[in-house]
């Protein structure tokens, strides 16, 4: 695999992730189910922890502890042998178990684009719709403020 193949396959899992970071668990599950999974077993039974959030006064200043987040986290190996990792912020188990599922199929070739054109490219579609959504309802409220300027002296 060359360099730039890598790459675009690190880039699809990157924008894969995302959308499955975003989408509904029964979102997932419904499209996971539409697909014929090969075998797989749980690498990393899925558990939930904590994690330190970082942040940055004005982006630029000096990091500094925000507090704790709960995140799910779990790792699926396909029986061909690729393996996938999955987190989630929250509690929710069985989505990071999907989103690693997802992870590894994305990653074998002969089930890469039956995930891409079956799970995550409806996933996208919804996400968008929604994203859409709210900003048309975003907009309606928008107040225009202007200034007159008083037509004495």
């Amino acid at each position: 695999m060359t360099i730039t193949e890598n790459s675009s396959k690190q880039a699809q899992r990157k924008a894969a992730m995302a959308v499955l970071a975003h989408s509904e668990p029964a979102e997932i599950s419904g499209r996971l189910s539409a697909i014929e999974l090969p075998d797989h077993e749980n690498l990393r039974e899925p558990e939930n922890g904590l994690v330190m959030v970082r942040g940055r006064i004005g982006g630029d200043g000096a990091p500094f502890n925000l507090g704790e987040a709960t995140v799910s986290r779990a790792a699926v190996r396909l029986s061909t042998g690729e393996v996938g990792f999955g987190y989630t912020l929250g509690r929710d188990r069985e989505k990071a178990r999907m989103i690693a599922l997802c992870d590894a199929l994305i990653q074998s070739n002969e089930f890469c684009e039956t995930v891409e054109a079956g799970v995550i490219a409806p996933l996208r579609a919804a996400m968008m719709a929604r994203r859409s959504q709210k900003a048309a309802e975003t907009a309606a409220t928008r107040v225009d403020f202007y200034t007159l300027v008083r037509g004495e002296g």
